[in-house]
């Protein structure tokens, strides 16, 4: 059984866009340290990020790939409320390949930021149990509203089939 159909191939070069509805603010990247329990000054503390040759506070670097904080999407059948493809392939499990980031500068709180995802390629290949494993890979660069690349985030999906290939 091939994963790889028509319909699969056609999703290359598909794009979506996020832009938040307003700049992130100093709140937001003080309550995403904390969630993730990260309390760097940097955060919080104006005077602090100064001495260490900052305009001023910054927020924590991940938090410009965290779609779910800002692009207002509703949440999809598992709970999640950020970017996805929606991808449904009947017969298989999904799993998430990983991700690779680069951070290009440091987000600041009056940044307002647009995500641009694209599915940069789909390849089948054969796990060593014999299923067939489908690999998207997608990836997403972040602006602010001057058009300044902050990050890039590479994603892979992996779709694994259910049942071995005949």
């Amino acid at each position: 059984m091939s994963l790889l159909t028509e319909k699969v191939r056609a999703l290359e070069g598909r794009t979506r866009v996020y832009t938040a509805p307003e700049p992130f603010g100093a709140a937001a990247g003080r309550y995403f340290g904390l969630a993730i329990g990260d309390d760097n000054p940097l955060y919080f503390d104006a005077e602090y990020a100064r001495a260490q040759g900052l305009a001023g506070v910054t927020l924590p670097l991940t938090l410009v790939c965290e779609t779910n904080q800002y692009a207002g999407l509703p949440m999809d059948h598992e709970g999640y409320p950020g970017h996805t493809w929606g991808l449904d392939i009947p017969g298989t499990r999904q799993v998430r390949g990983g991700n690779s980031y680069v951070f290009h500068r440091r987000i600041r709180p009056e940044d307002v930021v647009t995500a641009t995802w694209r599915i940069e390629g789909v390849t089948e290949k054969v796990t060593g149990s014999g299923h067939a494993m489908l690999i998207v890979r997608s990836k997403a660069s972040y602006t602010n509203q001057d058009g300044e690349l902050l990050a890039e985030n590479e994603e892979s999906l992996i779709f694994v089939a259910l049942e071995k290939s005949s």
